[in-house]
């Protein structure tokens, strides 16, 4: 079941859901819309499993950053989020998909306890500009059944992210 706007503020109210920085005018009847934050890697070289991908860390200027197709960029959203009652579920919205812009398609979900600021895989069919700061998509807020496990409690991989994240993959593999 799917959290409406009102059941998201009692959510934020109680503590039961995080968002930081959270701004009211940002919920949407069924979501929160969330920002891109003001950093992204590029990633030029063939990407290997089996290894660490070295990129370039580049902070996006306020005039904006052209991303070019066939390269893969990795965002962070502006605003970290956070639940040990409700899972997330992160996408992109028709307002960057107009612009073809496809983002976070692979990894969508966040565990019950998961607690971060989101690593963004973005693709773009031509070339785009965008902006530190903009909407990039929305965040909704999933009711988990059975016994809730928080994320941060498992000791998997990617529970201490703190901004944007590579794969980590290669540590599975080696």
């Amino acid at each position: 079941m799917i959290l409406t706007r009102k059941a998201i503020g009692k959510a934020l109210e109680s503590g039961d859901i995080v968002i930081d920085p959270f701004e009211p005018d940002r919920l949407s009847p069924n979501a929160y819309d969330w920002r891109l934050g003001t950093k992204m890697r590029v990633f030029d070289t063939e990407l290997d499993a089996a290894r660490s991908t070295p990129y370039t860390e580049l902070v996006i200027p306020p005039e904006g950053m052209v991303l070019e197709p066939g390269r893969l960029y990795l965002g962070v959203t502006h605003e970290r989020t956070h639940s040990e009652r409700y899972a997330q579920m992160i996408n992109g919205d028709h307002t960057i998909g107009g612009l073809g812009i496809w983002v976070h398609v692979s990894a969508p979900l966040g565990h019950v306890g998961h607690a971060i600021n989101w690593t963004l895989e973005i693709r773009v069919a031509r070339p785009v500009r965008v902006y530190p700061l903009m909407t990039f998509g929305k965040i909704i807020f999933l009711v988990a059944h059975g016994s809730l496990a928080s994320y941060q409690r498992v000791g998997v991989k990617y529970t201490s992210t703190a901004g944007i994240d590579i794969s980590r993959l290669y540590e599975e593999l080696s």
